[in-house]
């Protein structure tokens, strides 16, 4: 910049766009700038076409939208600000600082290069030929891009963790340390509900966090105990905070981890991804990873699940203090649930193997303590906890054997050499409607009706939302998306109950934001089923055209309403529970429709009566699924 003489200006993009009434304006105010300094036509001229592109774009999405690009352009030349270049900036050596330096020797040799802009000068031999990169490394970009963060209000806070359940990017958790713990002056605390001894802090992580706000209006207390204010107010305090929660011994916390504030003391084993501010989809996953992640395998369809669970350079899945998390891989859209089904079938032969070799020692060491552990083992292989500990008992023993000489020394090696499948796996299928309905639905049905232990997590929102917004056989009767922009004509399919005519497939429909408990004890019955398992969670995306700073409160909406239902299916016992209201509030169905831009859009395009036609029959669909869920559940 100095070197060339250019001209420098900046803009608070964001600002103006909020001003005008819309965060999404900024491209407007951007483009405006743009064509204000190129000078490459009249600027009079460049606004007024891109006024006129505003309303053949945005048109169909109501004037309102139209007002706010329009206000967007008018406020971008005012908001230009011209910088005076130092001239010493021509020979400086020193950019901007880069996040501090860690411990961890792949982001310091392969992450931070890239991040310096020098990831062309990395060698071949700095990339993994199998393409495996370390988990857990997220945690060290510190991208500091919220506006705005959650400020604890200690005072209001009545403990329940539904900010940090709802949190997209689990940057918010629950801290429990001792009574008798020095504290910080600034790491305010107050007495833990339910665990003697503890005080309890909601500590957020301000330089990951995006800002979405999902916290602040989920917080149930009469008075928020969540309250968003500017990042620079309290950035360098929570900063210190954060590090401190990070280095300070916690509490164990006593309890249930599947009760909705229980699982918030786990470690979210999924974190700092680079989902969209107030993601409908990641709580989900996180969620899932606080319960099981220490012993998963996921197979992640491509998709947004696939984009902001893996992307190069950094990965958000992590592991806990005792170097446990998920293994994650991700498939195409077309095979993943056979992916993930041969993941499970190639764990099964392996762990068969183990028994042969578990049992050849148990009998060589028979009527000894060390048969014992090995027929603890055997016993409790196919149990998630169980396992757990025999795995530890056996490995504490095998590991003194190794190398004795003894007659089992051959085997001693060979179980020690596959230890890694002593604790039974919890495998997982991840990917979103378009996978799940559509592409890979073939792969789908034909995984699940093979009676294998897997578990499948479809992330619906009802469009195929990372690849531009395309309607999928999920997709609801009139609403507007790629492939049918004058309203889907046809009601979406019911793959839950598709799913459920096996018999021998548990199958539950979920909607965090409505009913955590019921979510929670969906994923755990699931889990702990020794079958396959279909878990469909209802995701509100930025293709819904909502404020996604609420994302949480609509899918409570959806299901108060009546346009989403929530149930559970469970093989044992043959039990169908509907655990939504059999009499939902109809009356609020079209208030939920035309509060989101995919449907609302439908009469400015297509007329009020077209649009209003389409949006009955999606009401009478909802309607018809509600009573066959009734009856399933024996509440007609």
């Amino acid at each position: 910049i100095a070197q060339k003489h250019l001209k420098l200006y900046t803009i608070d993009g964001l600002h103006i766009a909020l001003k005008a009434g819309s965060a999404k304006s900024t491209n407007m105010v951007m483009q405006a700038a743009f064509f204000k300094l190129a000078d490459i036509i009249p600027y009079e001229q460049a606004e007024e076409y891109m006024k006129q592109a505003v309303i053949k774009s945005y048109g169909k999405k109501g004037q309102k939208v139209i007002d706010a690009n329009f206000a967007a352009i008018d406020g971008a030349v005012a908001g230009l600000h011209r910088v005076d270049v130092p001239a010493e900036w021509a020979t400086t050596t020193v950019g901007a600082d880069l996040p501090e330096q860690s411990e961890n020797a792949y982001y310091e040799d392969f992450v931070r290069p890239i991040l310096a802009q020098k990831g062309n000068e990395l060698p071949v031999s700095a990339f993994d030929p199998a393409g495996v990169v370390p988990t857990g490394t997220t945690k060290y970009e510190k991208r500091g891009i919220a506006v705005n963060l959650p400020d604890w209000q200690a005072d209001k806070c009545i403990q329940c963790a539904q900010c940090s359940m709802a949190c997209p990017h689990a940057v918010i958790r629950p801290v429990l340390v001792s009574d008798n713990e020095n504290l910080p002056e600034t790491f305010t605390a107050k007495a833990a509900i339910g665990v003697k001894g503890a005080k309890f802090r909601m500590q957020i992580s301000p330089l990951d966090c995006t800002g979405c706000g999902v916290c602040a209006n989920v917080c149930p207390a009469k008075e928020k105990a969540l309250v968003m204010v500017p990042a620079e107010q309290i950035m360098q305090k929570e900063e210190a905070n954060y590090k401190y929660s990070e280095s300070v011994t916690q509490v164990e916390c006593p309890l249930n981890p599947k009760t909705a504030k229980g699982s918030q003391f786990k470690q979210p084993l999924f974190e700092f991804s680079g989902a969209c501010a107030g993601c409908g989809e990641t709580p989900y996953v996180k969620l899932v990873t606080q319960l099981f992640g220490d012993r998963m395998i996921i197979a992640n369809a491509t998709g947004c699940s696939s984009i902001y669970g893996g992307s190069a350079p950094t990965c958000p899945y992590t592991v806990n203090k005792d170097g446990h998390g998920p293994a994650w891989a991700n498939s195409l859209f077309e095979d993943n649930a056979e992916f993930g089904y041969g993941i499970n079938l190639a764990y099964n032969q392996r762990r068969k193997r183990l028994v042969e070799k578990v049992s050849a020692l148990k009998e060589a060491w028979a009527g000894t303590d060390s048969a014992a552990v090995c027929d603890a083992w055997l016993q409790n292989m196919e149990d998630a906890e169980g396992s757990k500990k025999a795995a530890a008992d056996l490995v504490a023993l095998l590991e003194k054997c190794d190398g004795c000489g003894c007659e089992q020394d051959a085997l001693v090696k060979q179980v020690l050499s596959e230890k890694d499948c002593l604790v039974k796996k919890s495998v997982w299928i991840f990917g979103g409607d378009g996978w799940a309905y559509d592409i890979g639905y073939g792969g789908l049905d034909h995984v699940i009706a093979e009676g294998e232990d897997v578990n499948i997590l479809v992330l619906d929102t009802e469009v195929y939302s990372n690849t531009g917004g395309q309607a999928s056989k999920s997709t609801n009767i009139g609403a507007v998306a790629k492939f049918a922009s004058a309203g889907k004509r046809v009601k979406k399919k019911d793959l839950g109950m598709i799913a459920k005519t096996y018999g021998y497939v548990y199958v539950a429909q979920c909607a965090m934001g409505s009913n955590p408990a019921q979510f929670l004890k969906a994923i755990s019955e699931a889990e702990a089923y020794h079958g396959p398992s279909l878990i469909i969670c209802y995701a509100p995306c930025i293709n819904h055209g909502i404020n996604m700073t609420k994302s949480q409160l609509e899918e409570k909406a959806a299901v108060d309403c009546g346009y989403w239902q929530l149930y559970r299916y469970n093989p044992v016992g043959e039990v169908f529970t509907l655990d939504s209201k059999a009499d939902p509030d109809f009356g609020a169905y079209q208030n939920f429709l035309a509060s989101e831009t995919r449907y609302s859009s439908l009469v400015k395009t297509q007329g009020a009566d077209v649009a209003g036609e389409l949006f009955k029959q999606t009401e009478e669909s909802a309607k018809e699924r509600l009573e066959g869920y009734k009856k399933l559940a024996g509440k007609e």
